[in-house]
């Protein structure tokens, strides 16, 4: 057993690993421990534990001084390899490796040792410095993180997707640390956001509460922890030592005991900062050279308005200071043009606390939707679709044989009937299926596009409500495509056309992601490399710039992912092109094959292009300034005569509008009134 004496000082004892630790690869070689008093010598391992049991009073100082030392105990004994650091993999051996980058150059390393920045310094000093993240065989990985043999590399920016959600998420955990920091919290979770813009920390502060004046205080701890450089240090630890480190933080205990038994857990440091977190991060605080705080607001735990009532504080953070002052510009311009706003002021659309989720639309925003509708549907005859109206109730028993009982119930709007239980459908999909299944189909029918306007609900959190982008009741330009594996090439691209069409007209740039196969799928191998071959295929015939998600495909099936920009570089996803092999299977869903002794599942493709009407309508109307194009707007003309002897004429170009179906106003009962009215009092006219 390996001893240790302590060095005096006592009360601030600097306490340095033994001589048979000093072979370690690790630059941990010196460590700061917090001790009152400790004269005796006592084994290693022993004392560090001593240590860490010191700070039991729970106070915020206190709890970030264990969290601390428990998590030099757990560094020290892996280095060690004391209490199972071959449980963790230190006990590979080392040797040469071969790291292949995306162009196929080789570069050689050496395996536990070689770093993904280490190939980066290789390659040129300006990558080594601005590449945030790499990937290792298709896995997001540190920089400074050992490679653990041969492997694919590939290298990210901040100009990279994978780049950017990195940077923001280490960004969230730099607000932590200044959160945790300056107001002693309790911090549960910190991701960068869905929509890709930013990040944000929930956590829980007691009495406090937080509002745009406490920023100042977060941003300048913000800026000391940038200053600093500190490394994000990344580090598996058991069950048991996750829940020693978060013992003090009731909300990281649950979510630990809530992993599956057999799942790695890892925590990152970051300064004073221990969280749990699976990664990966930036190589340090310094790459943020830009950090802001948005605003505040309440949320509750895990999205339970029973649970604890907690704050988040929304951040955005860039590489440079140029780059934040010009998103704090469209943000601004963004809040001037917020849809709510806007349809408020157009009198389109307004909510009422009766029906929370629900919104009213009035007559001139009334015509726009339907407008959006009968766009799409204006294409359905030319591109072979066939529209079909389904339930908007179902027996629980369909959402049993779907899934959705299973996965997404708490979402669902559930009431009883006759004692039994129905469910609102969140989605078309399951009719569409019973459609498809309720006589033998042949293979000569195939493809059927079958598409449905139908109301969909679902039980979204209040809290989570927001204008039109967020709703509990709301209607998509739904379509499932039912066709055999030798049509998958043929109909994808036909909907890459039509996606195409939609957003030239809109004026939307859009980006496309091809998301491939996870680790946890169903179906064959076979099926899923014939599938993603053939939207590789329709990807390349279409002719636009495409990426690939390796592993990011729904479990049921290969997607292409589509990503509109708007008039303030904004990134939304509206559009849906996914395959799906699951749903065919749960429903036994066949056709008669060319051999007609033989029956075959079809292959069925989830298609939209606006989505959500209510979120595509506040889109367009916030990337439009409220300026609707003539196509779209309510009122296309205003019929105003100048006086009385004008009203017999006004009214014949008013029949002549109508005539054309051309939207228009008519002012023809007072006209002396509204020609003075107009021009005096004028009201928003689109």
């Amino acid at each position: 057993m390996t001893e240790f004496t302590p060095v005096s000082p006592a009360d601030a004892t600097i306490a340095t690993i033994p001589a048979s630790a000093s072979s370690l690869p690790s630059p941990l070689r010196v460590f700061h421990v917090v001790v009152s008093s400790l004269s005796v010598s006592l084994p290693f391992h022993l004392f560090l534990r001593r240590c860490c049991c010191m700070f039991r009073s729970g106070g915020d100082r206190d709890r970030g001084c264990r969290s601390e030392a428990v998590f030099i105990v757990i560094a020290v004994e892996q280095q060690l390899d004391l209490g199972g650091s071959a449980r963790r993999g230190y006990h590979a051996v080392a040797g040469e490796e071969r790291v292949t980058l995306p162009d196929g150059t080789v570069k050689e390393g050496k395996r536990w040792s070689s770093s993904p920045l280490d190939i980066a310094k290789e390659i040129s000093k300006s990558l080594a410095s601005n590449a945030l993240i790499s990937q290792v065989n298709g896995v997001l990985w540190d920089m400074k993180r050992p490679l653990e043999g041969d492997c694919e590399l590939k290298l990210f920016t901040f100009d990279s997707d994978e780049g950017r959600d990195t940077f923001w998420h280490s960004s969230a955990h730099i607000l932590g640390e200044s959160l945790e920091q300056t107001y002693g919290c309790k911090l549960c979770i910190g991701p960068c956001t869905t929509r890709g813009e930013g990040f944000y920390y929930d956590a829980f502060y007691g009495e406090l509460g937080l509002n745009d004046e406490h920023f100042k205080q977060i941003e300048a701890a913000a800026s000391k922890a940038v200053k600093e450089g500190q490394d994000f240090e990344r580090i598996e630890v058991t069950r048991d030592e996750a829940l020693e480190i978060f013992s003090d933080n009731n909300f990281k205990v649950e979510i630990i005991n809530d992993l599956p038994s057999d799942k790695t857990i890892t925590v990152y440091r970051c300064g004073p900062l221990v969280d749990l977190c699976r990664g990966p991060h930036i190589p340090n605080t310094s790459f943020v050279k830009a950090f802001a705080c948005l605003k505040a607001s309440s949320a509750y735990w895990r999205g339970n308005k029973d649970r604890e009532s907690l704050q988040r504080v929304y951040g955005i953070s860039y590489p440079d200071q140029k780059r934040l002052k010009e998103y704090l510009k469209n943000l601004e311009e963004a809040k001037k043009y917020d849809h709510r706003l806007l349809g408020t002021k157009q009198e389109l659309f307004f909510c009422h606390p009766l029906s929370p989720g629900s919104w009213f639309f009035l007559p001139h925003g009334t015509r726009i939707y339907n407008k959006l509708m009968g766009f799409i549907k204006s294409q359905y005859i030319q591109r072979g679709y066939e529209e079909v109206k389904t339930p908007n109730m179902y027996n629980m028993r369909l959402w049993e044989t779907s899934g959705h009982a299973a996965n997404y119930r708490d979402n669902m709007f559930l009431l009883n009937i006759e004692k039994q239980e129905f469910g609102l459908k969140p989605m078309n999909c399951p009719g569409h299926c019973l459609m498809f299944q309720y006589r033998v189909r042949s293979y000569r029918e195939l493809p059927i596009r079958m598409a449905d306007f139908g109301a969909l609900h679902r039980n979204e959190a209040s809290g989570a409500l927001t204008g039109l982008t967020r709703v509990r009741r709301f209607q998509q330009d739904d379509a499932h495509i039912f066709c055999r594996e030798d049509q998958i090439k043929d109909e994808v691209r036909g909907v890459l056309d039509f996606i195409d069409y939609a957003y030239k007209i809109f004026g939307f740039t859009y980006e496309l992601k091809l998301s491939t196969r996870p680790e946890q799928f169903l179906g064959e191998v076979e099926t899923w490399d014939k599938a993603e071959a053939a939207l590789t295929e329709a990807l390349n015939e279409f002719g636009k710039a495409w990426q690939i998600n390796e592993g990011d495909g729904a479990f049921y099936g290969p997607k292409i992912d589509i990503s509109v920009s708007d008039a303030l570089n904004r990134k939304f996803q509206c559009a849906t092109l996914q395959l799906d092999f699951q749903l065919p299977d749960r429903f036994k869903l066949e056709f008669s094959a060319e051999d007609e002794t033989k029956l075959e599942r079809p292959v069925m493709i989830h298609r939209a292009i606006l989505g959500s009407v209510e979120r595509m309508f506040a889109i367009l109307l916030e990337h439009y300034k409220g300026k609707w194009p003539f196509w779209l707007s309510p009122r296309q003309a205003i019929v105003c005569p100048v006086s009385a002897k004008s009203v017999d004429y006004a009214k014949q170009v008013s029949y002549r509008f109508s005539s054309y179906a051309v939207v228009h106003s008519q002012f023809l009962s007072c006209p002396d009134f509204y020609y003075s009215a107009y021009y005096k009092f004028p009201r928003a006219i689109f």
